[in-house]
């Protein structure tokens, strides 16, 4: 009888995804340290770039048990099929030597595709919650990018310097970064963190963002650790209340002062920018004489040729 396969390789991911609000966010326990779960491992929820101190568990369903489970009985299905095959092969008549180079050409081929199958199926595996755990309404992704000031940057170029540090897929996950990352003030020179939609970059260009725009609020030094905190909640816990039209945030670290910005999709939707724009002067506890500045992505692109 065969043996039944991990628990971890036949978990299901429970249906349905719920808004969680920013109190319920804001009140599960963060990990510490050394517990369990960690941002090094973010390689498995879709890259790490070694920001994410600590270590510990991978944001999939699957443990690395399950995985060489099933890597096992495609071992074993390629075997029987050569076996198999090396059975006919001694049945046939007339040209063998022929035969026997083809089908080694094609075990050959078989083999190596075989080999790299796992390592695609590994990149495009999809971050679900785990077991017990409170799902997102969307997955999310953490960027990290930082440039030398004054040097100016092509879209390509500036695409090739943001590092994807990991996806979550949950609340717990989301922790499991948070909580091993440097906070934003203690950053230094021009750097940024970008916390986007799964699957959206965080580049003026991409086919979400390109008829949208921002809103970009200007802090003094020693604000924005408090600030991008607030704000992400805000957006993980869906507080805004504008549908899909969030994309993403981002945290700017500069010499003289910090800039938090909060994207959506649709520049022209007046009415959905108002309440964005009042739903951030909320979870930030603005000043009412905060100067908040919106600017379109198509805006920042014809400035940033012209520079």
């Amino acid at each position: 009888m065969a043996a039944a396969p991990p628990p971890s390789a036949t978990h299901k991911m429970a249906a349905g995804c719920v808004a969680f609000p920013l109190p319920t966010l804001a009140a599960l326990t963060v990990p510490g340290r050394g517990g369990e779960g960690g941002g090094s491992e973010a390689a498995d929820g879709g890259g790490g770039s070694g920001l994410a101190a600590g270590s510990g568990g991978r944001l999939w369903a699957a443990d690395p048990a399950g995985r060489k489970w099933r890597s096992g009985r495609r071992w074993r299905q390629r075997a029987t099929m050569n076996n198999k095959f090396d059975a006919l092969k001694d049945d046939d008549s007339g040209d063998h030597d022929q035969n026997e180079e083809n089908n080694t050409q094609k075990d050959s081929e078989k083999e190596k595709n075989d080999r790299e199958k796992p390592q695609s199926t590994t990149k495009r595996k999809a971050v679900v919650p785990g077991p017990a755990e409170h799902p997102l309404q969307y997955n999310y992704t953490f960027w990290y990018s930082r440039r030398t000031p004054g040097r100016p940057t092509s879209s390509q170029s500036y695409e090739q310097n943001i590092k994807q540090i990991g996806t979550f897929a949950s609340v717990e996950q989301f922790w499991r970064f948070y909580s091993h990352m440097v906070r934003p003030g203690d950053l230094t020179g021009h750097s940024d963190f970008h916390l986007f939609k799964e699957g959206i970059k965080p580049m003026w260009e991409d086919d979400a963002n390109k008829n949208g725009g921002k809103w970009i609020i200007r802090l003094r030094k020693g604000l924005a650790s408090r600030c991008w905190e607030n704000l992400i909640l805000a957006m993980l816990g869906e507080q805004f209340m504008v549908g899909e039209e969030i994309c993403g945030a981002v945290v700017s670290v500069r010499f003289q002062e910090d800039i938090i910005s909060i994207w959506n999709k649709t520049a022209s939707d007046q009415a959905t920018t108002a309440r964005i724009r009042d739903t951030l002067r909320r979870v930030l506890n603005l000043p009412p004489n905060t100067i908040m500045e919106y600017k379109t992505h198509t805006d920042s692109i014809n400035g940033h040729l012209l520079c």
